[in-house]
């Protein structure tokens, strides 16, 4: 992995900081939610003493905290109705219309209350609708009808009998102790619908009693009389269960914007209610107006709760949410709702009130946290938009320190690969100057340049060095050596003497080899180029090399027809010796050795190509340089290390280069020359 991509690696860690930040933002939001529920709950608990004065209003209700099917709720009603037979002006929140089983189909009912009236809905499916005739069925036993029968505390049973005889407006009938009357208090209306018929009617709430019961009679035909679906169980009508206006008086005082309050019963039933939570973003001067992503970052990151429609009043009548069954059973309880479309969320406390050593209801607290979201909401936002700019800061300039320093390191790379490639090398390397750890590194291997340049100095002009000094040494040796065969000496003394001739001759073979490289490098710079045709010095050359009777064969492959050079054939001669003589060295009697020619439009290349050991990957690099030899320890002594040496000046003195690569059971070496464009 490279420098830059392990610095980005390392930027990364500036994510560290938003995630830290969030997790302050949610036990910030968790502390101050509970603080609110905290305060809510000393609310509720003095809000409960106070109710507790009003225990009659509790009682009232009568359900003495069990709950039946038959029990009816009056919901209260924003506003008064109009007696047409639709509940559409109804304000009755989404499923508060209640059904039973009836002959034909379901059958929707709802009762509510507004001012000192209780409205009645009764929507019926009935496949044939039969009207009574006043002069036959002024009592409804053979027409279809509807009644609502109410009980007092006296237990005096009175009946409100709806039997229409026509579609429209209508009179009900009142029925106590089995006389009937019209009742011109009563408002009706009947309509008929595709699948039955609608009844809406308003009856003053004087007139009711404690207990309500509803029954719908269907017939058939006019010659039976009709069978009866009721809402109650038997005889006895259910208790009728309407708001309190003295607990709502009570509760009125308290309301707070974005402050619910609700009192139940016993049994769950909302006897009260007073004030409204804020529904809409920004409403109650908070002033919200996050976009859609970050309120969608903002449900992600912090704490999630239940659904925030759970909060609503139950559209039942009867709260039965976990944290009311709990405050029934005598154990105040919290909890709080969140919803993910808004991110607004509910507190609410359910709180027990007592009448002495009664527990009489239940008081509701519903708050908003709009002061929480709008602070959380807010800071959230700070935190992205300040954790977004730092880590990009951070992201653009560790890239670009990690741009500019692997830009430093790989200059200094280059440099120090192409100082190693030159003769002289070159020892001004970028970034010696500075003084950081690169520059150390620059400083370092300048150092190691400059005493790898002086040692190869040394050793490409030891040859010389070494020939100039023992020449003259050597001279005198072999001259004595001459004259000492001309005295007397025992035979023994002769034998020492021919074998100090054979070693002088030997040494005096080394110092001119060691010279040759010398006269190479002079004859290159002052030899008179030719123009010549390189192919045919090489086709000469491979039939001179197999006529010389080394055990070798030789072939010559040329994929050019011409080859136009310019320089010395004497010097590519020469290097083609040096070539051949390793080739022949390196590999076996009856061997083939190929000479091959190929080239585009700018170089020539030449190929010796030969069986043998390959090559040691650690001298590849070294293998041209002066005095270094791969051959075995027994040869040393006849090969210096001098032959691919001569060849690597011959070739470079033409403008040329040299290499060497193994192939598949044998070694390779290519001569590149650059091409003479004819005139």
């Amino acid at each position: 992995m490279n420098l830059r991509r392990q610095l980005l690696l390392v930027s990364l860690l500036t994510l560290v900081l938003p995630w830290a930040g969030c997790q302050f933002i949610r036990e910030t939001e968790s502390a101050l939610r509970e603080g609110q529920q905290r305060m809510l709950s000393g609310t509720a608990q003095a809000i409960a003493d106070s109710l507790s004065q009003f225990p009659a209003e509790f009682l009232a209700a009568g359900t003495d905290g069990v709950f039946r099917e038959s029990q009816i709720y009056g919901y209260p009603l924003g506003s008064a109705p109009l007696i047409d037979g639709y509940i559409d002006d109804w304000s009755l929140p989404p499923g508060s219309v209640r059904s039973m089983r009836g002959i034909d189909g379901a059958i929707r009912f709802a009762l509510g209350t507004y001012s000192r009236y209780v409205y009645v809905f009764v929507e019926t499916r009935d496949t044939a609708v039969i009207y009574a005739t006043p002069s036959f069925d002024a009592a409804g036993y053979f027409s279809d009808n509807v009644s609502l029968t109410s009980v007092d505390r006296a237990g005096t049973h009175t009946q409100f009998k709806f039997i229409p005889e026509a579609p429209g407006a209508f009179v009900a009938r009142r029925i106590v102790a089995d006389r009937s009357s019209e009742e011109g208090r009563v408002r009706a209306y009947w309509r008929n619908t595709p699948n039955g018929y609608r009844l809406e009617a308003r009856i003053p709430l004087e007139l009711l009693g404690e207990r309500i019961g509803l029954a719908i009679q269907n017939t058939r035909s006019t010659d039976s009389p009709g069978v009866r679906s009721a809402s109650f169980d038997g005889s006895v009508p259910g208790r009728f269960i309407a708001e309190s206006t003295v607990l709502s008086s009570a509760l009125a005082g308290y309301a707070q914007p974005d402050l619910r309050l609700i009192v139940t019963d016993p049994a769950g039933w909302r006897l009260a209610q007073a004030g409204q939570l804020i529904t809409e973003p920004g409403a109650g001067g908070s002033d919200r107006q996050e976009s859609a992503w970050l309120r969608r970052v903002y449900n992600a990151l912090l704490e999630s709760g239940k659904e925030a429609a759970l909060a609503e009043p139950d559209p039942s009548g009867r709260e039965q949410q976990e944290y009311v069954r709990s405050a029934l059973r005598d154990t105040a309880a919290t909890a709080w709702f969140r919803s993910p479309q808004t991110g607004r969320a509910v507190v609410t406390v359910a709180q027990p009130i007592w009448s002495g050593t009664v527990q009489t209801g239940t008081l509701i607290l519903q708050q908003g946290t709009d002061a929480i979201l709008s602070l959380t909401n807010q800071s959230l936002g700070r935190l992205i938009n300040f954790t977004l700019i730092a880590t990009l800061a951070v992201a653009f300039v560790l890239i670009g320190y990690a741009n500019w320093l692997s830009m430093r390191i790989r200059r200094l790379s280059t440099a120090a690969e192409n100082a190693l490639d030159d003769d002289r090398m070159r020892l001004a390397l970028p970034s010696a100057l500075a003084g950081d750890e690169v520059g150390d590194l620059s400083r370092s291997f300048s150092t190691v340049l400059r005493q790898l340049g002086n040692y190869n100095e040394y050793l490409r002009t030891l040859a010389s060095k070494l020939s100039h000094e023992l020449r003259t040494p050597l001279t005198i040796v072999s001259s004595s050596l001459e004259n000492l065969e001309h005295e007397s000496l025992s035979n023994e003394a002769r034998q020492y003497t021919a074998r100090a001739r054979d070693g002088a001759a030997r040494l005096k073979k080394i110092l001119s080899a060691m010279s040759e490289a010398s006269r190479v490098e002079e004859l290159m710079q002052h030899a008179d180029p030719e123009t010549f045709d390189l192919r045919q010095v090489l086709q000469a050359a491979t039939a001179a090399y197999a006529d010389i009777g080394s055990g070798h064969r030789f072939r010559f492959d040329a994929q050019i027809d011409k080859a136009v050079l310019t320089g010395s054939p004497e010097m590519i001669m020469q290097l083609l010796d040096k070539l051949i003589d390793n080739a022949i060295g390196f590999s076996k009697l009856q061997d083939e050795i190929v000479i091959s020619l190929d080239g585009d439009d700018e170089h020539y290349r030449i190929s010796i190509e030969n069986a043998g050991p390959p090559l040691p990957e650690s001298m590849r690099l070294q293998l041209f340089d002066s005095m270094v030899s791969v051959r075995p320890d027994n040869a040393a002594s006849e090969h210096l290390g001098l032959g691919l040496y001569i060849a690597k000046l011959i070739a470079e003195g033409h403008g040329g280069t040299i290499q060497a690569r193994n192939i598949e059971g044998g070694v390779v070496f290519c001569v590149q020359l650059p091409v003479t464009q004819e005139s």
